[in-house]
């Protein structure tokens, strides 16, 4: 009886552990598999917004970015970020902020290379390469906010510094910090000129006012951590609903490297302290989005003008 008593403990001690371990091994099966983001982080997903056929017979295509971590995310140009053909290259960001951020730059082509394709591949961490065309065809991603929208909004006019030359579109232009070369930590001050070409119904009432205009700055390139500070003379919005209202809880105060300009023109400035030496570029993107007529998800209407920043 004992002896019976023995073997029926050790088959039930056997069964046990074999139900244990295949528990513990299918929970860490099952975490894997319910683990979305891998521990390099998720990919950045590069996006084509659109092409446009410019009025001098240029084709320019728009691209996007996803980026579905928390965190910024930094890819160096070169095998894990690049564009084809290789004249394109070094237009690309290589910081990707968290989040969508639409029409970040744009490609344009001679006519004669209009039906070619320009691609932009991009690879996080151990992820798979992702790659996108910029392609001429498809009627449903051609966009035609170089032309005036229905109620007159058009793409902002920017410039450097303060009275820098002005222009238009998804690259505007790019050129020099006016101040020259600034020291790693250094405070930095900053700034564009923008003006509203917009014609819009002055009898309508909700072009009473100007159209505010929006900026951001953001690091577009660069080998270390740009860090923005508000400018004294920005104003920072207040929440304009009251607490009992449903629409307070929607209200978030922009970043330190947004704030609005009361159009049709002014200028904004942000201060910025870069951690190391190298080249950057600084991205500003100016937008009408308080128009009617004009946000990111009708793809119109903002210009970006980037400014190239030595660090020494």
């Amino acid at each position: 009886m004992q002896i019976k008593n023995k073997i029926l403990s050790a088959i039930l001690f056997g069964l046990l552990s074999t139900l244990a371990f295949g528990v513990q091994a299918q929970s860490t099966e099952t975490a894997r598999f319910l683990s979305l983001a891998p521990p390099e982080g998720l990919p950045v997903i590069p996006v084509l917004e659109g092409w446009i056929a410019n009025a001098d017979g240029t084709t320019s295509f728009s691209f996007g970015i996803i980026n579905r971590n928390d965190d910024p995310v930094e890819i160096p140009l070169g095998e894990n970020n690049y564009i084809e053909p290789g004249k394109y290259q070094g237009m690309q960001p290589t910081h990707f902020p968290p989040g969508r951020t639409t029409g970040a730059f744009a490609v344009t082509v001679p006519p004669a290379e209009e039906g070619n394709d320009v691609w932009w591949h991009i690879k996080t961490g151990d992820a798979e390469t992702l790659k996108v065309p910029g392609r001429r065809g498809s009627a449903a991603y051609e966009l035609d906010f170089i032309l005036p929208r229905p109620q007159g909004a058009l793409q902002p006019l920017v410039g450097i510094g303060d009275n820098g030359s002005q222009a238009a579109g998804l690259y505007a232009q790019i050129g020099d910090y006016p101040g020259g070369a600034v020291s790693a930590g250094e405070q930095v001050l900053l700034s564009v000129n923008v003006s509203d070409p917009a014609v819009r119904d002055p009898d309508d009432p909700r072009f009473g006012e100007p159209i505010a205009l929006g900026v951001e700055f953001s690091k577009y390139q660069g080998p270390g951590k740009v860090e923005f500070m508000r400018h004294e003379d920005t104003a920072i919005p207040e929440n304009p609903y009251a607490e009992d209202d449903p629409r307070s809880r929607f209200f978030r105060t922009p970043s330190v490297s947004s704030l609005e300009i009361t159009g049709p023109s002014g200028t904004g400035q942000v201060y910025a302290k870069f951690s190391a030496p190298g080249d950057y570029i600084i991205s500003t993107k100016v937008d009408v989005h308080d128009a009617p007529d004009s946000s990111n998800g009708d793809q119109c209407c903002w210009s970006n003008i980037y400014q190239r920043v030595t660090v020494r």
